[in-house]
């Protein structure tokens, strides 16, 4: 059953608010909780593979940067495996490796990055292969349930060609939007689009 309690106004709406930084990366918010924030290593250094660097900014949909927004991300490591319980105690993937990170945009620029190792193919369902590929997840103000998409290099056509959640996609010319450029050797660049003409994919999961 509802209260009605007269005595209280009704609080101001909200979506992700400056919240989100509060409570997930509070060092970018201005609170010195944590002596290092929470996600910022992906994979440290030593850990076995390919050292890149991944930048991007995120745009609305008549093509401003987007200021204030989280982005988490995904991987494997270079042999295409996820960091599991057993890493520790001499596993498939090594320690140093989280496979996860956190991020958020530069206030000011809207340019977002982080350093990684490039991942390797993932193994998929009835002995498909899936092509290297980061995911991201990420919210905002104005984004209630945060978005799923897939970054994938360009040096990898050939696995594109087979990867199943690429080939799930009907309309065929929104592939490109999921496809980074390379910019330099060990940089790409992935720009994500929430609305317009060159709209990123995104992932119902």
């Amino acid at each position: 059953m509802v209260q009605k309690l007269d005595y209280l106004k009704e609080t101001p709406s909200q979506t992700a608010g400056p919240y989100v930084h509060i409570g997930l990366a509070p060092g970018a918010a201005g609170f010195k909780t944590f002596e290092r924030e929470l996600g910022w290593v992906i994979a440290e250094e030593g850990v076995p593979g390919e050292r890149i660097t991944v930048e991007g900014v995120v745009y609305d949909g008549v093509g401003n940067a987007v200021k204030d927004v989280l982005l988490e991300v995904w991987q494997a490591d270079a042999n295409g495996a996820y960091p599991h319980a057993e890493c520790p105690q001499g596993g498939k993937c090594d320690p140093g490796f989280r496979g996860w990170g956190r991020v958020i945009t530069d206030f000011d620029t809207g340019v977002w990055s982080f350093d990684t190792i490039k991942p390797g193919k993932v193994p998929g369902r009835a002995g498909s292969t899936q092509a290297p590929h980061i995911t991201l997840w990420l919210v905002s103000r104005g984004i209630n349930i945060g978005l799923h998409t897939r970054m994938y290099f360009p040096e990898d056509d050939a696995a594109h060609k087979t990867d199943p959640v690429l080939n799930s996609i009907e309309q065929r010319m929104r592939v490109k939007t999921l496809i980074a450029t390379q910019t330099a050797p060990g940089k790409y660049r992935f720009d994500i689009h929430l609305q317009g003409a060159d709209e990123t994919v995104f992932i119902d999961i």
